[in-house]
């Protein structure tokens, strides 16, 4: 198969306990399913997306999407490195989508703002304000933790009419509009690099040395394995 014939996108979520996988060509063929994974989604992530990308190949994805957060700190790391390590292997661009935004755009048929919070650690929130486009979603207050008196402040003295999204569990079903985001900027012509995707934690992006070699090393070998039971 050559690199015109690719058409299938895949989507990654790992920002909360439940896993989120989907795939699709963007025409007929479309797939998606979520696990209540808890704390062994780092243990059966690769399996799950081994089982799940059949009948498809890897040979077959044109790009990958994966949630970068804010979320889960060990989830989002997980998704992110495995992300990154199978765009790097497979030579295809990764588009690393903010979890609040991949919730916004699952109310698309909004023409109000939308004003997401998430509770974060410290009694504090994780917020963003977005404003949803035919071909995108535009960020009118970036991702950024909050007390909840700033958030209130901020709110209060916005001039648009909003409606306000609290953001609680199930992030994994979004992973259908994460991968519709990532397709607009697709669409758009941007080949974003497996290099740039950078989890959000709230604060600085951080990916640790040691979980990136980790997890590097377990889905090359997914990756091998495919490749042997393909031959």
């Amino acid at each position: 198969m050559t690199n015109t014939e690719k058409k299938y996108g895949l989507g990654i979520h790992t920002s909360s306990p439940e896993l989120g996988l989907a795939i699709t060509d963007f025409a007929e063929d479309i797939r998606w399913q979520t696990w209540n994974l808890g704390r062994d989604l780092s243990t059966h992530l690769h399996q799950k997306l081994q089982e799940f990308l059949s009948p498809q190949t890897w040979q077959d994805l044109s790009f990958i999407a994966v949630a970068k957060g804010p979320g889960s700190f060990t989830g989002t790391r997980i998704g992110i490195v495995t992300a990154r390590t199978l765009a790097q292997q497979l030579n295809i661009p990764l588009f690393a989508i903010s979890t609040l935004a991949a919730v916004a755009w699952s109310y698309k048929n909004q023409d109000r703002d939308l004003s997401l919070q998430m509770p974060a650690q410290r009694n504090q929130l994780f917020t963003a304000i977005y404003q949803l486009e035919e071909m995108g979603i535009n960020p009118l207050l970036e991702e950024t933790l909050m007390t909840p008196e700033a958030w209130e402040e901020t709110l209060k003295n916005w001039q648009n009419s909003y409606e306000l999204i609290k953001v609680e569990n199930g992030l994994g079903e979004s992973v259908l509009s994460l991968l519709e985001l990532a397709h607009l900027e697709w669409q758009k012509g941007k080949r974003s690099h497996w290099s740039t995707a950078l989890p959000f934690y709230g604060q600085h992006p951080i990916i640790e040395r040691g979980s990136m070699a980790a997890g590097r090393d377990v889905t090359y070998n997914v990756l091998q394995r495919s490749k042997h039971q393909n031959n």
